[in-house]
């Protein structure tokens, strides 16, 4: 199986006072959270809706490094 990988970019809003997500590699997907821990858990849930809903891949094994 071909692996592609995805960057997301996280970084804390001083002002809102959340992590914030965004990626140029997954259409749509701009989230937050108030801690990186529910930030991560978040994207699992809806990076592999957003490359679905966009055609880019039909299954998406998510890892952190």
């Amino acid at each position: 199986m071909t692996q592609n990988r995805l960057m997301v970019y996280a970084f804390w809003d001083t002002d809102a006072e959340v992590w914030v997500a965004t990626s140029e590699n997954v259409p749509g997907l701009v989230t937050e959270a108030s801690t990186i821990e529910s930030l991560t858990q978040k994207l699992r849930e809806v990076i592999p809706e957003l490359l679905l809903l966009n055609r880019i891949a039909p299954e998406v094994d998510i890892q952190q490094e």
